[in-house]
């Protein structure tokens, strides 16, 4: 198998293409031949210092370091006790390097099967693989810990990313609820376009005020992991929840513990059981994916530098 990794932990080590023996499945593992591959905040900061390298360090799998979670491909094989996959099967799935995984910045890559969901037809398979980290983490944020459903407000922070696009749109046309999207002037269209039912242009003053005028909300989603914790709250209705999707940092783990309580941390990790509902969405035409940029996987570098950049509306993916 060809994958795009750093030799070692090195800070500042380029990814270079190298190649690494075929994986081969056990028990309840499926070998997937990946098609394409979703690029996400956490492959670049697995890279840098900071809590997701140093947790990589610690439990994941030895150097040559292939990062990346999002994928998108074909079932090569299968382990033992694996029933409901086979051979050929299309699939969308996420790494995990807490399992001892290497990720998916590879032509090939071996997880569990209950990782993966099955991919219908519908779906291309660059589509798929932007989904389960932006997706997964949207979708949670709305249903589970939102608890957003019709006749409820929603305020999408970031409305305009990776995330909040994905956010925007299983609030509103999933769930049914009010949703209220802030962003820059050169996306309010965009959001619009989602269905947010009003954007918020946050050149045009303190977003969090002209939100106010909308709500209270009964969830509060923050995409971007900058705006003040105190503010998201203050905009809550009783029993409101403020999601803070940027939960690596040492800030927002500070903000869960301030009373009454109700800002949450969206951490964890993609599944099938999550990536299900998404995925029948996008197949319904009821969720579309915007994907800014494809770039080939030889160029996973180029990719990380652009999403590193902050500016990019949409997803990145890299097709293998």
């Amino acid at each position: 198998m060809k994958a795009m990794a750093q030799r070692s932990w090195s800070q500042g080590e380029k990814l270079t293409l190298i190649e690494l023996p075929d994986p081969v499945p056990r028990g309840g593992e499926v070998r997937v031949r990946v098609k394409a591959v979703g690029v996400n905040p956490v492959d670049w900061k697995m890279r840098q210092q900071g809590p997701l390298r140093l947790a990589a360090r610690l439990v994941g799998p030895p150097p040559p370091v292939v990062v990346g979670v999002d994928f998108a491909g074909v079932v090569d094989a299968v382990g033992g006790d694996v029933r409901d996959l086979q051979p050929g099967d299309r699939v969308v799935g996420a790494t995990d390097f807490s399992r001892g995984q290497r990720g998916s910045h590879a032509d090939t890559v071996l997880v569990r099967a209950d990782q993966v969901c099955p991919l219908p037809d519908a779906v291309p398979f660059d589509v798929a693989a932007a989904l389960p980290v932006a997706g997964v983490t949207a979708w949670r944020s709305v249903v589970q810990l939102g608890r957003i459903t019709p006749g409820k407000r929603a305020l999408i922070l970031g409305a305009s990313g990776g995330v909040g696009q994905l956010a925007v749109q299983v609030s509103k046309r999933v769930q049914g609820a009010f949703t209220v999207g802030v962003c820059s002037t050169r996306n309010v269209e965009l959001v619009r376009s989602l269905g947010a039912d009003v954007v918020v242009d946050y050149h045009a003053g303190n977003p969090l005020e002209q939100a106010r005028a909308h709500g209270p909300f009964d969830v509060v989603v923050d995409c971007v992991g900058s705006y003040s914790g105190a503010g998201c709250r203050s905009l809550l209705a009783r029993g409101g929840r403020h999601i803070m999707v940027a939960g690596d940092s040492p800030t927002a783990a500070l903000q869960a513990l301030v009373p009454p309580f109700s800002s949450r941390l969206m951490l964890g990790r993609p599944d099938g059981a999550w990536l299900r509902p998404l995925v029948s969405a996008v197949a319904a035409g009821t969720v579309t994916v915007n994907i800014a940029q494809r770039f080939p996987l030889t160029q996973a570098e180029d990719a990380h530098q652009l999403s590193q950049g902050g500016r990019v509306t949409g997803k990145i993916v890299l097709v293998v």
